[in-house]
């Protein structure tokens, strides 16, 4: 395999690269902040940082929508000056393997190749790899056995569930719910009970505390404007109420996670029954979530380790490890 080999899971809302260079991987916020619409401002988490406090002269924006590229030109700039960061300005040709989901089309499918070939990379092969199979492998699972497998990769836009096994993909199905849902619900009950305007930040941050601060047992602070007066406060807000809305998304998830397993073949549901269901993506990490669905299917709930980086980690195992090399595969030509 090339020294010079990379696996990229373009995540909507994070981007992660391994580079088999010093056997790493990068995690970054996917946004680009564009100034006066032409000159690259900031990139990564440096954009992230700018996030809803920018003047009306710079646009801040994620390239990736529902887990598709939505905007290829910004994501070129992006993979490039990520690309760029990885190699200290040396570019070199690499192999390129792309995590991408199941559930899109094969023009969407396409839309990762180009991206990858159209850039300053130099790419010498591309190769796809299906983003279940890889989040399998990122997990410890052998995803080439004949165990049936189900994994739910919570997302910032979508919800990936899918049954895998023998190395491909059995059953999958993609929803609109994830971790963005989850800051929406939280924003909307707290303008609704507190008369309280909050940013996305906020939301996300109250989100991703909710563990800690019911530990402590104690009210969930946030800053924001309020309604009526329109001047900036700090309210507090109890945790059941964040927990009670959030239960109808939870409850989404669950309600499809229950579709694709009364689709699956009774041997492999048998499979998922000893083995339970594994949980990863970032969405993942929302307090009570686990809890939810364990209660819902009846099914132990295996949490991935690293839930950000697990495509990341199963990506590394397909480009180092020949038992995996062919779970990828290429489009027009570019691979094997």
């Amino acid at each position: 395999m090339n020294t010079h080999s990379f696996g990229i899971d373009l995540g909507t809302s994070n981007i992660k690269i391994y580079s088999r260079l010093d056997d790493s991987i990068m995690l970054e916020k996917n946004m680009i902040a564009i100034m006066n619409k032409k000159r690259l401002f900031a990139y990564g988490d440096s954009a992230f940082e700018m996030y809803e406090k920018a003047p009306g002269n710079i646009s801040i924006s994620y390239p990736l929508c529902n887990g598709v590229i939505a905007d290829i030109q910004n994501m070129e700039i992006l993979i490039n000056h990520f690309m760029n960061g990885i190699m200290k300005n040396n570019v070199k040709p690499g192999d390129f393997f792309m995590a991408v989901p199941t559930d899109i089309t094969e023009v969407e499918k396409r839309a990762f190749y180009d991206l990858i070939k159209d850039s300053e990379v130099k790419a010498r092969r591309i190769m796809v790899v299906e983003k279940a199979l890889a989040n399998g492998l990122g997990m410890d699972i052998d995803v080439k056995n004949s165990q049936g497998v189900l994994i739910v990769d919570v997302g910032y836009n979508t919800t990936d569930i899918s049954i895998i096994s023998l190395g491909g993909i059995v059953i999958s199905r993609m929803i609109k719910c994830g971790g963005l849902s989850f800051d929406e619900t939280i924003k909307n009950v707290i303008r609704n009970e507190l008369c309280l305007y909050i940013g996305g930040k906020t939301a996300e941050n109250v989100k991703m505390q909710l563990r800690e601060i019911e530990t402590q047992g104690i009210n969930a602070v946030v800053y924001g404007r309020d309604i009526v007066t329109g001047l900036p406060v700090e309210r507090t807000i109890p945790t059941k109420s964040i927990d009670h809305a959030l239960a109808d998304n939870f409850n989404v998830i669950v309600d499809n996670i229950k579709i694709v397993l009364e689709r699956t073949p009774p041997e492999l549901s048998a499979d998922i029954y000893r083995n339970g269901i594994y949980l990863t993506g970032g969405g993942s990490l929302v307090h009570h979530l686990a809890e939810t669905i364990e209660v819902g299917t009846g099914l132990k709930v295996n949490r991935a380790e690293e839930p950000l980086l697990s495509v990341a980690m199963g990506l590394s195992k397909v480009i180092n490890n020949d038992k995996y090399a062919s779970i990828a595969y290429s489009i027009e030509g570019m691979g094997r």
